[in-house]
C-alpha cells in the first residue's frame, strides 16, 4: 500500500529520546508486531519508514518493466564512457 493511496491519517509526537510510537490502528492497518524493522528513508524535509520486504517487492514490480534482454548496466557503462570521453 502506497502512503496516498490510504485515507488513515495521525499525528506522533516525538518523545524526549527521540522515540515515535506509531498509533496501534496504523500498526493494525500494516500488520506491524513488537520486533518489525522498519527502514527508514529521508528525502527533502520527508521522513518515510518501510518494511524492508516492502521496499524489495517495490523494486521487484519496477524491475519488472524492464525487459529481460536489456541491461541497464551496461546502458550506464556506456553513457560513464562516453561523458569521460568528452572530458
Amino acid at each position: 500500500m502506497l502512503w496516498h493511496d490510504s485515507d488513515m491519517h495521525a499525528t506522533v509526537v516525538l518523545g524526549r529520546q527521540g522515540r515515535l510510537v506509531i498509533p496501534a490502528e496504523v500498526r493494525a492497518a500494516l500488520g506491524l508486531s513488537p520486533g518489525d524493522r522498519l527502514h527508514l528513508h529521508l528525502t527533502g524535509d520527508r521522513l518515510m519508514l518501510q518494511r524492508p520486504e516492502d521496499a524489495l517487492s517495490e523494486l521487484r514490480r519496477l524491475g519488472a518493466a524492464v525487459p529481460r534482454g536489456r541491461s541497464l548496466v551496461e546502458e550506464l557503462l556506456a553513457e560513464r564512457r562516453a561523458a569521460a570521453a568528452l572530458e
